[in-house]
C-alpha cells in the first residue's frame, strides 16, 4: 500500500499538498491511482453522477460497498476513502461503528468520510477507537441540504466562522485523521488550515488548504447536469465521448462497422457447411 494515513500527516509537516480525486468505478480509479492521485475518494455523490438521484440523500450503503469495493481492486498505491451514507451514523454510535465495519470489512475501504462537527464527534471517536479512520467533513455537508436551504456557502459571518471553526478542532479532537472544507470562505478555510494539526482537504474552499479534491467526472466535463462555480475543467473527455459515440452509430447504420478486421476470418464456417445450412 503506498499513501496510508500517516502520509497524510507527514505531507502536512512538510508542507506538501495532496491531490484527492473522487470516482466510483474500477477502470477511472485505476487511472488515477496510475496518475498519481494521493487519495481516492468514494463519494456517496454517485447518487447524481452515477445514479441519477436529485441529491444524495437515497443513496444506500449497499450502493457504497458495490462501488466502494471496485474502486479499492482498481487502487493498488492510492488510500482509498468511502463515504458514509446518509442515515448510516446520524441514529446512534452503534450504526456508525457497524456502518462503517461494514465500509472496511466488506468494500475493503482504507478509511471512511461523514459530515458533521460536533454532533458527530462521538461518532468520530467510536469509529476511530475501533481502529478505523475517520475523515469528517464541514461546510456545505450535501447530507444536509434540506437542514441548510439549499447547498449554499457556508461560515459567512462571526458567529458562522466561530462555529465552523469550532467545529474543525472537536473533529481533529475526536480523532479525524483530515477534514474536508467545501464551500467554506478562502481566508476562512486557510485560518482552520493553520489552526488544526491535520491536513485539510478543500472543495471550494480556496487556495490555502491543504490539498483539494474534485469529482473525477466534473473535472473531465463528463457530468454536465450542474457544475459548481469551484470547478476547473482540466479536460473535455464528455465532448470527446459525445463526438465518439455519434461516430460509432453512424459507421453501423452507414455499414461501415464492422469491417472484415473485426471478424475471427480463421474460425468462419467453411463453404459446404454454410450450403448444407442454407438447403435446410
Amino acid at each position: 500500500m503506498g499513501t496510508t494515513v500517516a502520509t497524510f500527516l507527514q505531507m502536512k509537516r512538510e508542507g506538501k499538498k495532496i491531490a484527492m480525486l473522487t470516482c466510483y468505478d474500477y477502470s477511472i480509479a485505476k487511472i488515477l491511482d496510475e496518475a498519481g492521485v494521493d487519495a481516492v475518494l468514494v463519494g456517496d455523490s454517485l447518487g447524481c453522477v452515477v445514479l441519477g438521484y436529485p441529491d444524495t440523500l437515497s443513496v444506500t450503503m449497499e450502493d457504497m460497498i458495490r462501488h466502494g469495493s471496485a474502486v479499492v481492486r482498481g487502487c493498488s498505491r492510492a488510500l482509498v476513502v468511502i463515504d458514509m451514507p446518509f442515515m448510516s451514523y446520524q441514529a446512534s454510535v452503534y450504526d456508525a461503528v457497524v456502518n462503517a465495519g461494514r465500509l472496511i470489512k466488506e468494500a475493503r475501504g482504507h478509511a471512511v468520510k461523514l459530515e458533521g462537527g460536533a454532533a458527530v464527534a462521538d461518532r468520530i471517536r467510536a469509529i476511530s477507537e475501533a481502529g478505523i479512520p475517520v475523515q469528517a467533513h464541514l461546510g456545505m455537508t450535501p447530507q444536509s441540504v434540506n437542514a441548510l436551504s439549499g447547498f449554499k456557502v457556508q461560515g459567512k459571518g462571526e458567529e458562522a466562522a466561530r462555529r465552523l471553526l469550532a467545529d474543525a478542532r472537536t473533529v481533529e479532537e475526536a480523532g479525524a485523521f483530515s477534514v474536508v472544507l467545501e464551500c467554506v470562505p478562502p481566508r476562512l478555510a486557510a485560518l482552520i488550515s493553520r489552526k488544526l494539526t491535520i491536513p485539510t482537504i478543500g472543495i471550494g474552499a480556496g487556495e490555502g488548504c491543504d490539498g483539494q479534491i474534485l469529482v473525477a467526472q466534473d473535472m473531465l466535463g463528463m457530468y454536465r447536469d450542474f457544475t459548481p462555480r469551484f470547478v476547473r475543467r482540466f479536460g473535455e473527455v464528455g465532448a470527446g465521448m459525445r463526438e465518439a459515440f455519434s461516430s460509432y452509430v453512424n459507421a453501423v447504420r452507414t455499414g461501415t462497422f464492422p469491417g472484415p478486421e473485426h471478424a475471427f476470418a480463421k474460425a468462419d464456417c467453411d463453404e459446404e457447411i454454410l450450403a448444407r445450412l442454407e438447403q435446410e
